[in-house]
């Protein structure tokens, strides 16, 4: 499709210079909400990322050299920045992904400047303290630490501001300078974030470039003067990375999928856990493409009609597909053409597979939204719930990450424990219970980076969030920003 003259056009923000790709290469953006384009992106190049990690690597040694606190003072000028430019970016986020405009404007805006805020606190707190032993009279140990150097975080399309932030801060506040590589599919948000936030650093220290992930994010994680990298994605993307540094091993965080079991209980508030479950649990207002999306339902078979009864008034309630800028609308479509495919052939596989559809599993905009003519093309998809009767069915074993959960019947506790544990995952896991042992019990046996009892999805900067299994390992947080150096001095 040919773009028009009165598209946005993003560009990459390097060595603190908003410019285009030195190629003059373009990217069209989707509207997911309407199928068409909305602005262009810069497709980078192989020299454009040699000229991305020159910059970061010219500003490092100025920038890890401050004292923390005053780290710590750019941070909170970025916080401070965010209420200026709120409205702004989560329209921008809106438009790259579908994720509805009164969750990026209400939700997602106000928790971004609480992540500057708390780096900049940990910047002085966690970033810059080590630890004092006496070794003896003449002899002392101690341990500092330091920034690792550049540091490039690779990040989605599903949550990208998000994703931005988390990573961007810590490490900014450990002391590194940063480069970021968003999806090829949701740039554009990113781009003006960067944009914004370069206003404010020194030049070089945040950067953000376009492209694709085969050229430029390849390119990037090669690079021999990048430290450390820290992907938000899928499996697949970690293993090329794996692959792409098999020779120049770097220190990595990697937050990956989930097929995270949200297990009802028949001792629970079904109520409370209808809601937890569907609405908050996998219908979001992003439809369902989280990482921790509940989207394997486990309910006890002896409150399971009860149950799904509870499950079809929550989402007929509160579930309405529409305008994603508009703030009554409480879910968005399927971000992109690619993952709407995938979704929908999930959909259709699960039918195959014996599952019974127990709401929606009509997609597409003509069908779910007639006499809306602008949404007619959009990535629309019902929230659909199937109920199946094991859990080795590929729609209970693969991450669909779409607005789709699984209904799994269980009969004992030990039942449940095993259907949850049996997965390659183990991000997130819900537990809808009254029985504080029972909880206890389960919290210790799941195999999962995050457990919720009684409520799910909450996440903050006051706990870490990770992963277990094919899920990842480590956490963007300014300690796993930094290195610890072991020192000894021994005086006379």
């Amino acid at each position: 499709m040919k773009t028009m003259n009165t598209l946005k056009d993003y560009q990459n923000v390097i060595n603190g210079k908003v410019i285009p790709s030195s190629s003059g290469n373009k990217m069209d953006s989707y509207n997911p909400a309407t199928g068409k384009v909305w602005a262009t992106i810069p497709c980078s190049t192989v020299e454009d990322v040699d000229a991305t990690v020159h910059a970061a690597r010219t500003a490092l040694p100025d920038w890890s050299a401050l004292p923390a606190s005053e780290r710590a003072d750019y941070l909170r000028r970025i916080g401070d920045a965010i209420a200026q430019y709120g409205d702004e970016l989560a329209e921008l986020e809106t438009k790259d992904n579908g994720w509805v405009i009164r969750e990026t404007k209400y939700g997602l805006m106000p928790v971004l400047a609480n992540m500057w805020y708390d780096a900049a606190a940990a910047a002085i707190h966690v970033g810059s303290k080590g630890e004092t032993v006496q070794l003896g009279p003449n002899t002392i140990g101690f341990t500092i630490r330091e920034p690792f150097g550049v540091v490039v975080g690779i990040i989605p399309w599903n949550s990208a501001l998000w994703t931005f932030t988390v990573k961007a801060a810590a490490a900014l506040a450990g002391g590194n300078t940063v480069i970021i590589k968003p999806s090829e599919l949701a740039a554009a948000a990113p781009l003006r974030y960067g944009e914004i936030l370069q206003s404010i650093l020194p030049p070089g220290v945040l950067n953000v470039i376009s492209g694709t992930g085969a050229e430029v994010g390849d390119a990037l994680v090669r690079h021999p003067n990048v430290n450390k990298v820290s992907l938000t994605g899928s499996g697949r993307t970690a293993q090329a990375i794996a692959q792409s540094t098999a020779q120049n091993p770097k220190s990595m965080v990697l937050e990956l999928g989930g097929k995270s079991p949200n297990i009802v209980f028949e001792d629970a508030d079904l109520a409370k856990a209808a809601n937890g479950v569907t609405v908050n649990g996998i219908f979001t207002g992003n439809a369902g493409q989280l990482c921790v999306g509940g989207s394997r339902i486990l309910i006890q078979r002896s409150i399971l009609n009860q149950m799904i009864a509870l499950m079809k008034e929550e989402i007929a309630t509160h579930i309405q597909l529409g305008d994603t800028l508009n703030m009554q609308t409480p879910m968005g479509p399927v971000a992109n053409e690619m993952q709407y495919k995938k979704v929908c052939s999930y959909i259709e596989l699960g039918q195959q597979e014996g599952g019974e559809i127990l709401i929606g599993g009509r997609f597409g905009g003509a069908n779910l939204l007639p006499g809306q003519d602008t949404l007619a093309e959009g990535y629309w998809i019902e929230p659909t719930l199937i109920k199946v009767e094991g859990n080795n069915l590929h729609v209970c074993q693969e991450e669909i990450f779409g607005p789709v959960a699984v209904v799994i019947p269980f009969d004992t506790e030990e039942e449940a424990l095993a259907i949850a544990n049996d997965t390659e995952y183990g991000l997130g896991a819900g537990i809808w219970t009254s029985d504080l042992n029972r909880a206890h019990r389960m919290i210790r046996a799941i195999e999962s980076g995050n457990v919720w009892v009684n409520t799910y999805r909450i996440v903050g900067t006051e706990l870490p969030f990770g992963g277990q299994k094919a899920s990842g390992f480590g956490t963007d947080s300014v300690r796993e920003f930094t290195r610890e150096k072991t020192c000894y001095i021994q005086i006379g």
